[in-house]
């Protein structure tokens, strides 16, 4: 019987944050300076396609925005949970519950928007010099680094996250 052959190592690596991210903008214009400002120093590729790739992009990104239900006396009477596939849709869902009579009567309470329980994910997906595509994942309370193989990529990142004042 043949042996499995180990074909590559891919890693991951994570940091947990000590103080959240303060804000779904916050965390935003965190994944968006990335996007544009390269500090991994990711490179274009051209695809399997023949398209041209650029050298980081979300990949994947999701927004959940909670809210909960008050009545009258101060009692949690019920939560929301709305998981959305851009900030645009986070927004504008958490605001549609809120203000949506029958759901609150139904509960039984005033909606409320909980702001520190609300999640952020957004993945990027960078291209390093050397070939390699490895996941640059991004939430309230860690950024992951997965699927590298050179921990030169990881110590790139490591620098970055360093100085980045939103991760302090």
């Amino acid at each position: 019987m043949a042996d499995f052959v180990q074909k590559t190592v891919n890693k991951t690596a994570v940091r947990d944050l000590t103080t959240p991210i303060a804000s779904v903008t916050a965390f935003d214009n965190l994944i968006q300076t990335v996007i544009d400002d390269n500090p991994f120093g990711c490179v274009d590729y051209t695809g399997r396609d023949g398209q041209l790739v650029d050298r980081v992009v979300r990949n994947r990104e999701h927004y959940t925005a909670k809210v909960f239900f008050e009545d009258e006396t101060g009692k949690k009477v019920g939560t929301v949970s709305l998981q959305s596939p851009t900030i645009a849709a986070f927004e504008a869902n958490a605001a549609e519950v809120l203000a949506n009579a029958a759901l609150a009567a139904a509960m039984g309470g005033e909606a409320y928007r909980d702001p520190a329980r609300e999640t952020y994910y957004a993945q990027l997906k960078c291209h390093d010099p050397s070939g390699d595509d490895y996941y640059v994942t991004f939430t309230r309370r860690s950024v992951r680094i997965s699927s590298y193989q050179d921990d030169a990529i990881r110590n790139k990142v490591e620098a970055w996250a360093d100085a980045a004042p939103a991760l302090g």
